[in-house]
């Protein structure tokens, strides 16, 4: 942990540097600006938008695509019944949104990282050794199989959403043996994030957890749309059933991709928000797989070991995202001061988030191709 402490104290530093400058930041609606067309926006829209077939589950099937620029709305499309003004289904891209709550959280002073989870979910006490910070870097260590409908036999999220957990998901997560010691590896788990949602009603006084994501995150941020289901104990199901309209969503975005701060409030530590975008390592100092995005806290960073190649070649190093299921997407590229929110309901795996990023960098940010 205190490795992991320094390393994002000295991205703390680099995100930290040089001048404010005069910004674009959304009132109660964003500031809009066309995108003039031309053969790279066609490119794009040819990919996020096939022709649809509302009978099949298969191919690439984008409900909405939107492009924020240093603030500005540039590029707006929705297919099928999605619009403006739809709330649509984040599925896990709703576990970042909970690590900006639980950040406002930090920056109140109501827990460190390095926190036992029990001290403020007591079922968690058969696990002592997993903190705060082992659950944001899905390190809990707990045997966890976080396969969806093609095993469902012997999914652990499967059960927890929808059979034998739905009712108390933390209980049911609390309930599952320890694999490894926490911190040893990552291990992406909706069951981690769940106790996480749990672990914030500990830090909460009884009558402040109701409200507290739109208290501390959306109305900070003007975002009005937002739906976050809870299960029968009454917790948040930080692991997937938040729903936000693309364009608030795209307001978290911004936050990220500003470090923290909306208008002149520090609204996330700046602190937090690098450890966001620090890359898990495990004691042995062992990176990610190649290939693969890798898991900061709670949110995915398109980083790779010396000698490796990006899992997003086309994109810059710096791009971080929230994903979900199906494709639900929200990227933030900060050096290009974009933002990009991908709702989709993508059924077969053929859609690829390096093609999109490479198709949608060619219209708002060409000098950023490699």
């Amino acid at each position: 942990m205190i490795r992991a402490t320094l390393r994002y104290l000295s991205l703390v530093a680099a995100l930290g540097g040089g001048l404010v400058q005069a910004e674009t930041w959304p009132a109660a609606e964003w500031q809009t600006a066309e995108t003039a067309a031309g053969p790279a926006l066609e490119a794009l829209q040819a990919y996020a938008f096939p022709p649809r077939d509302e009978q099949v589950r298969g191919g690439v099937r984008t409900d909405a695509l939107l492009v924020i620029r240093d603030g500005v709305l540039v590029y707006e499309q929705y297919a099928g019944p999605s619009g403006p003004q739809t709330p649509h289904l984040a599925w896990s891209a709703t576990k970042s949104l909970l690590a900006c709550v639980l950040g406002v959280a930090y920056g109140e002073g109501r827990f460190q990282l390095g926190d036992a989870v029990g001290g403020y979910y007591p079922p968690f006490a058969a696990h002592p050794q997993v903190k705060l910070g082992h659950l944001l870097n899905w390190a809990s260590g707990l045997d966890w199989q976080e396969s969806y409908e093609y095993a469902p036999l012997k999914s652990s999220v499967v059960a927890m959403l929808y059979t034998r957990g739905r009712e108390d998901m933390a209980a049911f997560v609390s309930s599952h043996p320890a694999a490894v010691a926490p911190g040893v590896r990552s291990v992406y788990s909706s069951g981690d994030s769940n106790v996480l949602a749990a672990a914030l009603k500990g830090m909460l006084a009884p009558d402040e957890y109701d409200d507290y994501p739109w208290r501390a995150l959306f109305e900070p941020l003007g975002i009005r749309s937002a739906v976050w289901e809870r299960d029968t104990s009454g917790t948040f199901v930080g692991s997937s059933y938040a729903y936000l309209t693309a364009r608030d969503l795209a307001r978290v975005g911004l936050l990220m991709q500003r470090n923290g701060r909306w208008g002149d409030r520090q609204l996330l530590p700046a602190a937090w928000v690098a450890f966001n975008r620090t890359a898990f390592v495990n004691p042995q100092g062992a990176p990610a797989a190649a290939g693969e995005v890798v898991p900061g806290g709670h949110w995915w960073l398109n980083q790779a070991a010396p000698g490796e190649a990006l899992a997003w070649p086309s994109a810059p190093a710096s791009t971080f995202a929230a994903l979900g299921h199906w494709g639900q997407a929200l990227y933030v590229l900060p050096e290009q001061g974009l933002v990009i929110v991908r709702y989709a309901d993508d059924r077969d795996g053929s859609y690829q988030h390096d093609e999109l990023l490479k198709r949608a960098l060619a219209v708002f940010a060409p000098q950023a191709l490699p």
